[in-house]
């Protein structure tokens, strides 16, 4: 950015303020018009295990399959922990047969990796790694192998184009946590597996529970493969060698919140009356567009992903690219992104959109479905505003 262009960034707050500032990248926005009203048909007091909270359970299932598309000889269940609990379910029921690809390319898909290498210490796990911003080689994905890999980096805002790198032909099994792509993603159910998402991120639900969808392919696995590691009771998916049908319906491992079970009932039937996968789809790819043309403005920002076809439309994780910005050293360049992030809260018009602790210093926006393209607008003169104070402090 040269002084004339950094001149013309804004040196007073502009006018226009977003409606909702929340842009978390998890627990995600509301969904538009939100109140605790909606939850008030919410089996509160109730057993889980009772009739009509039961019915509310499956009735979670079967709108997700629903919405997502999900194939018809998918099992789809509610689990416990989050996305976390419904990854590590799948790692440890499922790994072990066969030699395993772990794509590790942010923080979450690093911690995967390291839970098959260093927790269940499998001999056979090869680690294909990328640095923030970039995928790793997917031509060097073996079909021979089971293959463990995030749809979406959350922390680094890139995703995969789609699946054409994963074989139909394969051999192996493929776990793919979805969490920040389900529901604003396409996912390629035929070249998948095992499935993962939580509540709280593309349709803005509560926290702690998770979602796990597994292929008939992989319940053969679970019913033919007894783990060599003792499992755990909240991660049990089979009992006397047969898949535990009661998990996918409605019938939890554990306890569940029937608040959040009413919320995520809530998000679901928002989804299907925007459009379903569609709507939700073209909503969450309108936030990233409106971010992408700002972008393509800015003499300071730029997106983290390197590659164009692999930008996040959930995760949208900018870096800082002014030649005020590159000449600070390490630490400065922290602190200036933090103040950044800093002032926009302090303003009231953009909540939690640092950058990922480990991810390196820049803003991270969450563009998912439940955020309004308007905000987003909205909020884009503010982000200008904010490093022009930073800049000129």
């Amino acid at each position: 950015m040269d002084a004339s262009a950094a001149a013309a960034l804004p040196r007073v707050p502009p006018v226009t303020r977003p409606a909702n500032p929340n842009f978390s990248s998890g627990p995600c926005a509301k969904r538009p018009g939100f109140s605790l009203a909606a939850l008030g048909d919410a089996a509160l007091g109730r057993s889980h295990r009772a009739k009509g909270p039961k019915a509310k359970l499956a009735e979670v299932v079967a709108r997700s399959r629903a919405v997502l598309g999900m194939p018809a000889d998918w099992r789809l269940g509610i689990v416990p922990a989050s996305d976390t609990g419904a990854v590590e379910m799948a790692l440890w029921s499922l790994l072990g047969p066969r030699a395993v690809d772990i794509l590790a390319f942010e923080s979450f898909s690093q911690t995967w990796a390291d839970d098959i290498v260093k927790q269940l210490r499998l001999a056979d796990a090869r680690v294909l790694k990328a640095g923030y911003g970039a995928l790793p080689d997917l031509a060097q994905v073996d079909p021979a192998h089971d293959l463990v890999f995030a749809w979406n980096g959350t922390t680094s805002g890139v995703r995969v184009a789609d699946a054409d790198f994963i074989s139909g032909e394969r051999e192996g099994l493929v776990i793919c946590d979805a969490t920040s792509a389900a529901f604003a993603m396409r996912l390629d159910w035929p070249k998948l597996d095992v499935v993962t998402w939580s509540w709280q991120k593309v349709l803005g639900g509560e926290g702690a529970h998770g979602m796990l969808a597994l292929s008939p392919r992989a319940v053969a696995r679970l019913e033919s493969h007894t783990p060599a590691w003792p499992m755990p009771k909240i991660f049990r998916l089979t009992s006397g060698g047969k898949i535990a049908e009661g998990i996918f319906r409605g019938e939890t491992i554990n306890t569940p919140s029937m608040l959040c079970v009413e919320d995520a009932l809530d998000g679901l039937r928002w989804a299907q009356g925007v459009g379903g996968l569609d709507g939700l789809v073209g909503r969450s790819e309108a936030n990233l567009a409106a971010v992408r043309e700002w972008v393509g403005a800015s003499g300071w920002a730029g997106f983290l992903a390197a590659d164009v076809a692999t930008v996040s439309c959930t995760s949208i994780c900018l870096k800082i690219v002014s030649p005020w910005f590159l000449a600070l050293d390490a630490a400065a360049q922290a602190e200036a992104a933090k103040r950044i992030a800093a002032l926009l809260e302090a303003e009231g018009v953009a909540f939690d959109i640092g950058a990922y602790r480990d991810a390196p210093p820049g803003l991270r926006i969450w563009g998912g479905a439940t955020v309004e393209t308007s905000d987003i607008k909205a909020l884009l003169p503010w982000l200008d505003w904010a490093y022009a104070t930073v800049e000129g402090a």
